[in-house]
């Protein structure tokens, strides 16, 4: 079991930056890989950035490209998604997911229902 918690939202200019967190309980965090997704309202939830389970490998979607970095830092349980250049359309609910990737350390899982488990989510606000 994965407890994840995310953190870092809020509200910024367009063009400004936001780093949100991901913390994930448990002693096996090395051992999943870990996804980022948002949803906005009305709108379908979507695949933001994937990161493999080894941190080797990354994923993004088209309209984050250049502008997302995610990252991991094993020894502190947590993900990290840095959003630079926001955009009013970036706005959203964003969520961190989490599979067990033990098999698979290096591919990056782009479907939500791959994945097994879920925060709360932490909004995000881009005013233009």
């Amino acid at each position: 079991q994965v407890q994840l918690v995310e953190s870092g939202g809020g509200l910024v200019q367009a063009g400004g930056s936001l780093r949100l967190s991901c913390a994930a309980s448990g002693r096996t965090f090395s051992s999943y890989a870990m996804g980022w997704f948002r949803q906005a309202p009305g709108k379908e939830r979507e695949f933001v950035a994937g990161l493999s389970r080894s941190g080797g490998s990354t994923g993004y979607a088209d309209s984050v490209k250049g502008r997302f970095t995610i990252s991991r830092d094993n020894a502190k349980n947590t993900v990290y998604l840095q959003m630079n250049s926001l955009k009013p359309e970036d706005t959203a609910v964003y969520y961190c997911a989490a599979r067990s990737a033990y098999y698979s350390g290096s591919y990056v899982y782009t479907v939500g229902s791959t994945y097994d488990y879920w925060g709360p989510g932490t909004q995000v606000t881009v005013s233009s």
